[in-house]
């Protein structure tokens, strides 16, 4: 089977944070349907599931090696508030980063939960597209679309909730 890429990427649609997206995964999905090879389509369908990524497509890894490190960082933060061990809640501790410390560090400061979860995805998103530089119409490309996707689709999520009867949830 030819891989057209050119013609798929050229046929999505942009994404821009905090913008509503186009499509969801789903159907993202399906526009790859015969015009990329299978094996593709399951590499990019790993980009929506687990944390532990075990392949060795390079910019997957990447991007779970960054997100990996920031939910540590989390860990680490939140477990030193509560003043228990956070490692038995560590996954593959990578490397220790300044950048993701501070990232993790100003959002766990931060007031507000969803303003804290907003500056968490903002820094996804940026090392997203960190990663595509170079990237145009490949796969890597259609791996960082989907990863974008998947945060666009969880602000949607939230900011389509039902917030009073959340609330009303969380005092009962």
């Amino acid at each position: 089977m030819p891989s057209y890429y050119t013609y798929l990427i050229s046929s999505l649609p942009m994404l821009h944070f905090g913008a509503k997206p186009s499509f969801g995964f789903d159907k993202f999905l399906q526009a790859c349907q015969d015009k990329i090879p299978q094996e593709e389509i399951d590499i990019i369908k790993q980009a929506a599931f687990g944390f532990d990524y075990q392949g060795t497509q390079p910019t997957l890894e990447k991007w779970y090696v960054f997100d990996t490190a920031l939910r540590n960082e989390l860990v680490k933060i939140r477990a030193a508030h509560r003043h228990i061990d956070p490692l038995k809640y560590i996954r593959r501790d990578e490397s220790f980063s300044p950048s993701i410390a501070h990232i993790a560090i100003n959002a766990h400061r931060n007031p507000s939960v969803l303003e804290a979860e907003r500056m968490l995805d903002q820094a996804r998103w940026q090392r997203l597209d960190e990663l595509s530089l170079g990237h145009y119409f490949d796969l890597d490309y259609l791996i960082i679309y989907a990863l974008k996707l998947q945060i666009l689709e969880r602000w949607q999520r939230i900011n389509s909730a039902d917030k009073p009867q959340l609330i009303s949830g969380v005092l009962s």
